[in-house]
């Protein structure tokens, strides 16, 4: 990655030299010219060369993913073993059992089959494992390779190597990958509706968006969260003429509108059986459109209380967003309809203006009869707002399966009339099911209603407070730290039962479940994070003294125990990478009961700290341990703050 940098280097350095020359030689023409372009260029040079200091000093501390360089070994091996074959397939995975080595490399059985029908040749798979294991170039990490079965290669990787990335973790603390050039990314999420309080089917799209944006910024990437409101449209009329009806001085005293749910209903009600009423609420629409400013402060008045109520919400669940809702794109609406029509992509419908996408049945209408806009206009203004405007390199909208014909016509519509191409823009939907209830039926209330996300999360503090107090937390703790434990259980239990889902599945929404101590479950997770947490505290060692193991001890991985649990903190830049490609957060989870199982396996059967029986006094310290407890701990928190999980010190 650094190979433009260095190139472009030595390209400067040797045109000074040239401009220095020219200057002894008096053959420019102007001398002032000169020295002002030997100043840019050295002004460039030095930028260039302290940009690529920091670019490897921040690789140098970044965490290794094993498996891609496994990868890069692997590619080269099977390059030089059969340097015929155009991109060969490559498989490098952890083996799941001891036995089978560390990772195994898979491709000998492909390349196999690619021999036979390409070149009619007839080599067995385990030839050809023989073949790429002797091409094996010279590396840091691999301690030997064993050809098994058909001809799987598995890979032992080699202690020292393990134990100087453990070390390299704990001094550095938990870095990144390496990830290139840093990239734009924009996340559309949580989308809520004004005048419509948040419900139960919010909460998805807000946990998901939210550790999506937290695993992108922790990646390097430049990320823009935005809150897609409903925020315009013809419902503001009605609302708009039910405010004027029952705070007719709501210009001069902001109208006390306490439950916006129940105003909204009321002017549904009145829109449905009032012909007058309807009338009035068209006439409201068109005001607004036009910008009429009493209408303007209406509409305000109105998106200003659900705003408040939606913050509530956001700072419980600790969520950031910048608002940037359907109204944002309204005055760009006509240039995309007028852009469609230039290009010919427009054809006229019973008045309507409709575009066919290539692939899809259904057209987008842009603009209706009356001469409005839908929401496939507004869609298309978003996406080429986000795509030209704000530059994104990564487009993802966290947004319910049902949408998913809509915004992949979206979508293929932006790329038809030319606004990105998906080799060089990323844009995908991070699509979502529903939140079930414990009846396997969508999650409503005992009356059929929608269940409003507050009333869950009040629900969530109240049962996490019952549960605390079953287990007689609240005899040891002080009040401060037992109302810290709460809000970290109910809400990270909240998202981890969301998160810990395959998000593309429905998922049954279980207070009793989510808040168990056992299984994979936040509750448990959280209170292995403490405990992990206690070992060093317990034993008397300090920060400081961590710190300074860290930089003198060696890591001894001896006991197979040992060595499971420092090959599996390991495995964490890996988890990353592959969430980053398939926006898939349930692998976290998984990886994190899966380290949080390992550390108690570990623990059971490596004394970290010895007492002596009789006294209970410590007599020895294995700090080479107490390092694998603070390494398992540092992942941890990394993880729990890319789930947007608050651990406490004490639980």
């Amino acid at each position: 990655q650094f190979a433009f940098q260095e190139n472009e280097i030595k390209l400067l350095t040797a045109e000074i030299e040239r401009l220095k020359n020219f200057g002894c030689l008096g053959v420019s023409p102007s001398l002032e010219g000169l020295r002002d372009e030997n100043a840019k260029l050295k002004y460039r040079l030095n930028f260039l060369q302290k940009s690529l200091q920091e670019e490897r000093s921040k690789t140098a501390k970044s965490m290794i993913n094993i498996n891609s360089r496994l990868q890069e070994i692997f590619g080269a091996a099977i390059q030089a073993a059969y340097p015929e074959l155009e991109n060969p397939p490559l498989v490098v995975t952890p083996s799941q059992q001891p036995k089978f080595g560390d990772y195994q490399c898979n491709s000998a059985m492909a390349i196999s089959q690619i021999l036979l029908k390409t070149k009619e040749q007839k080599v067995i798979p385990r030839e050809i494992a023989d073949k790429i294991a002797k091409n094996i170039p010279a590396n840091e990490c691999i301690e030997k390779v064993e050809i098994a079965g058909p001809g799987f290669i598995n890979v032992h990787l080699r202690k020292d190597f393990v134990s100087k990335q453990l070390s390299s973790l704990l001094m550095n603390g938990v870095q990144p990958p390496a990830i290139g050039k840093r990239k734009k990314v924009v996340v559309d999420f949580s989308s809520p509706n004004i005048a419509k309080e948040m419900h139960v089917g919010h909460l998805r799209s807000t946990i998901i968006g939210e550790s999506m944006c937290r695993l992108f910024e922790f990646a390097g990437y430049d990320v823009l969260r935005l809150n897609h409101l409903g925020d315009w449209g013809t419902q503001f009329g009605m609302l708009i003429a039910h405010l004027q009806d029952k705070f007719p001085d709501y210009l001069t005293v902001s109208p006390p509108i306490g439950d916006l749910q129940a105003f909204y209903k009321e002017s549904k009600r009145r829109f449905d059986t009032e012909e007058e009423f309807k009338k009035r609420a068209y006439q409201c629409v068109v005001l607004l459109q036009s910008k009429n400013p009493d209408f303007i402060k209406a509409w305000e008045l109105i998106c200003d209380v659900s705003r408040r109520e939606f913050q509530k919400i956001y700072n419980c669940l600790d969520i950031t967003l910048i608002e940037r809702g359907e109204s944002f794109y309204h005055e760009m609406m006509k240039d995309i309809v007028k852009e469609f029509e230039d290009k010919g992509f427009v054809q006229v419908d019973d008045g309507r203006k409709i575009v066919f996408v290539p692939g899809f049945p259904v057209p987008l209408t842009i603009m209706k009869s009356d001469g409005g806009y839908t929401y496939d206009t507004s869609d298309l203004a978003a996406l080429k707002h986000r795509l030209c405007e704000e530059k994104g390199d990564i487009l993802i909208y966290v947004v319910d399966s049902g949408q998913s014909v809509h915004l992949q016509t979206v979508f293929a519509a932006g790329q038809m009339i030319g606004w990105y191409d998906p080799k060089v823009t990323r844009v995908a939907h991070a699509a979502f099911g529903v939140v079930l209830g414990e009846d396997k039926k969508k999650f409503k209330t005992r009356s059929g209603d929608t269940v409003r996300l507050i009333d869950l999360l009040e629900e969530g503090l109240k049962r996490a407070m019952d549960k605390l107090k079953d287990k007689e937390r609240d005899k040891v703790l002080t009040a401060e730290e037992l109302k810290a434990a709460q809000t970290s259980v109910a809400f990270g239990c909240i998202k981890y039962a969301d998160l810990s889902h395959n998000r593309l599945n429905d998922y049954v929404f279980s207070f009793d479940k989510m808040l168990d101590d056992r299984g994979n479950t936040a509750a448990y997770l959280l209170y292995a994070f403490t405990r992990i947490r206690a070992i060093a505290r317990l034993a008397n060692i300090d920060e400081q003294m961590l710190r300074k193991a860290a930089r003198e001890e060696v890591l001894i991985l001896d006991h197979e125990k040992e060595w499971k649990l420092g090959k599996c903190i390991l495995r964490f830049p890996e988890i990353l990478q592959k969430i980053l490609e398939d926006l898939l957060l349930h692998t976290l989870c998984d990886y994190l009961y899966e380290l949080a199982t390992t550390f108690t396996e570990f623990y059971d059967n490596c004394y970290c700290v010895e007492k002596d029986r009789q006294s209970g006094q410590i007599v020895k310290v294995n700090m080479w341990r107490l390092l694998l407890c603070e390494a398992t701990a540092a992942i941890m928190a990394k993880g729990f703050d890319i789930l947007g999980i608050k651990p406490v010190q004490r639980m």
